[in-house]
């Protein structure tokens, strides 16, 4: 199995190791990095690119909406040439607020269109605006995987404090698969991504990769099964990821970490990962025919030890685990009643 090569951005990828945030940094002609901060997350930063365009810039994702991101995000353009009233377009991988979230503020501070595929665009409303029973039905689907009820209701609304993150607003345009982006001097392609979010778009051309959090250089995105995903999100985000695999691509732009070269490599990665998590989980059953979902998530290998797991992440880690099920039921390899599991 191949693993990635060394990174195309030694200063991103030194930063990364470091724990700092790394500099704005020029990729190419026409092309800047800029880093805009996630404080109190593992993920740290995100990276917003900006296109040059004729008389402007276009930014490829936002960040998140505090005083923080956005006084970073107005450095980083004036760092590039440029101040947020020159943004003509801001094009979003998807949804999540690290991504999406200011994207309507440099909307009105500069006149720019946002763009964003239709299935992140349908559910933004339901997520942001106005949620409704949203937290009633992540609860119900917590208890239905075995989650205990005084925990299942602390998880069920252990999101709700990343809302204010978000410059609520719907897109200006819908950005399809395969479309080209109304970007002067830029020759990229949308690409359909889904599983991380359901409308999770990569941006390819040129012989570069703006891969959002599709593939990242050395974690693997959370792919969950909630109750705004698509009905098999896993199987969605390893057929995404083949597809991804066979491009052409010289370095990949990720959202997050650091460029990297190997795109293929990176990908045929992440696909066994994916694979040696549902043995894993068949092993489990196995053992233990009749467990929950949430029973077989205490029993899996996480990056660190399950007790020191909490909040949002302990909701991920019960979901991400529903997700690697219902891939292997639809695949026959288990059976479930009433999300108890067996062979």
């Amino acid at each position: 199995m191949r693993r990635p090569t060394e990174p195309a951005a030694p200063a991103q990828h030194a930063a990364w190791l470091a724990g700092r945030l790394p500099e704005v940094e020029r990729v190419r002609p026409g092309l800047w990095s800029i880093p805009v901060p996630l404080p109190n997350t593992p993920l740290r930063y995100v990276l917003v690119y900006a296109l040059e365009l004729p008389g402007g810039v276009a930014l490829i994702d936002a960040g998140w909406d505090t005083e923080e991101a956005y006084t970073a995000l107005t450095a980083g353009l004036k760092t590039a040439g440029y101040d947020v009233a020159d943004v003509r377009a801001v094009v979003v991988t998807h949804m999540h607020p690290d991504h999406y979230g200011l994207a309507g503020r440099v909307r009105e501070d500069s006149g720019a269109w946002i763009g964003l595929h239709p299935a992140d665009a349908r559910l933004l409303r339901g997520r942001y605006d106005d949620p409704g029973d949203l937290s009633e039905r992540e609860l119900g689907l917590l208890l239905r995987s075995g989650v205990p009820e005084e925990t299942a209701r602390e998880l069920a609304g252990a999101s709700t404090a990343i809302r204010k993150l978000v410059s609520a607003g719907a897109p200006d345009r819908l950005i399809e698969h395969g479309a080209k982006l109304d970007l002067p001097g830029w020759d990229l392609t949308a690409i359909w991504t889904p599983g991380h979010s359901p409308g999770h778009l990569c941006f390819a051309g040129d012989g570069l990769l703006f891969s959002g959090d599709h593939v990242l250089a050395k974690i693997t995105p959370m792919v969950a099964f909630h109750p705004q995903s698509a009905p098999n999100p896993l199987a969605d985000y390893l057929d995404a990821l083949r597809a991804v695999g066979r491009l052409d691509v010289e370095e990949v732009l990720p959202a997050h970490e650091y460029r990297f070269p190997d795109l293929l490599g990176r990908v045929e990665y992440v696909i066994s990962h994916h694979h040696d998590r549902l043995a894993e989980i068949e092993r489990v059953v196995a053992a233990e025919p009749g467990l929950t979902c949430w029973q077989i998530a205490t029993r899996l290998t996480w990056s660190r030890p399950w007790e020191s797991i909490g909040g949002f992440q302990l909701r991920a880690a019960n979901n991400e685990t529903l997700a690697h099920l219902i891939y292997l039921q639809a695949k026959g390899r288990l059976r479930e009643e009433n999300y108890l599991y067996y062979r």
